[in-house]
């Protein structure tokens, strides 16, 4: 087993669902970026999602969009999100991180080699948005010989026949967005997503996590008693914009983001309990 199987497998056994944070790699600058991922898994992360900053990315709002320029203009490369998580792993072996992002920098790079530093480096998988399964091939052919999963993305307008084609070949987990849009723009929908995922959990035993609109603790904790996973991205990366436009200091930025995160944490992992309580 991969450290996303142990993950997910463990997580499971507690009827606990994880709690999912999404963090561009670089912003608002390297150094602060590192001591966030660094922190994090303290903070109640149990699987990380780095974003890699690109000038043009796809199906992410201002927010998200935003950070990657900041992380640019901060000097941020993909070889320095892989030596990030070198960083990172001196000090954890345990939590998985999946590289979130655009196959431009990947195809770039160079996508066998890329994904030969990146097992290098610790990273765990691979979140693509622009790689439809039809052509993800070229990314999980490498991916599998280097034990690396692909994981893919299930919509609400996924038909029958379209999500045969996600699910073949899919690994890791699924990642259910919530709602049709860009992330940051609406509100997630518990009566919806556990439609959504009872669909899934019919064809795939894959877990599910859940991504897009999720803002809140109680709104994290809704999706989390119906999904194997909360994806929380926007919301976060807009607490370490706000803190990096008002000059905190980087321990007083990090401190305030890491208490945000700890608080959803702390709704995500005890929402299914309470929910047995009620």
């Amino acid at each position: 087993m991969n450290r996303i199987e142990k993950r997910f497998a463990a997580l499971k056994a507690s009827n606990t669902s994880a709690f999912v944070p999404f963090i561009t790699a670089g912003d608002p600058d390297y150094d602060t970026s590192l001591a966030l991922l660094k922190a994090l898994p303290k903070a109640g992360a149990d699987l990380i999602e780095l974003g890699i900053p690109f000038s043009d990315p796809m199906a992410d709002g201002p927010v998200n969009q935003a950070s990657y320029l900041r992380a640019l203009a901060s000097g941020m490369t993909l070889a320095r999100v892989l030596h990030m998580v070198e960083a990172f792993r001196k000090t954890d072996t345990e939590t998985p991180i999946v590289l979130m992002g655009a196959y431009n920098p990947i195809h770039a790079y160079g996508t066998a080699r890329l994904v030969k530093d990146a097992a290098a480096a610790g990273i765990d998988g691979f979140l693509i948005v622009d790689l439809p399964p039809e052509e993800d091939e070229v990314l999980r052919a490498p991916a599998r010989l280097h034990g690396l999963d692909v994981v893919r993305f299930v919509t609400p307008t996924s038909d029958e026949k379209r999500l045969k084609a996600i699910l073949d070949g899919a690994s890791g987990y699924l990642y259910y967005i919530s709602f049709a849009g860009t992330t940051g723009t609406k509100q997630v929908s518990e009566t919806d997503v556990r439609e959504g995922l009872a669909r899934l959990r019919r064809q795939t035993a894959l877990p599910c996590t859940v991504g897009f609109g999720i803002r809140t603790p109680e709104q994290a904790a809704e999706v989390g008693r119906a999904a194997e996973g909360v994806v929380v991205g926007t919301a976060i990366v807009n607490r370490i914009f706000e803190n990096a436009r008002d000059g905190r200091k980087r321990d007083e930025l990090v401190g305030s983001v890491l208490e945000f995160c700890s608080t959803l944490a702390k709704s995500v992992h005890a929402c299914r309990t309470a929910s047995v309580v009620e």
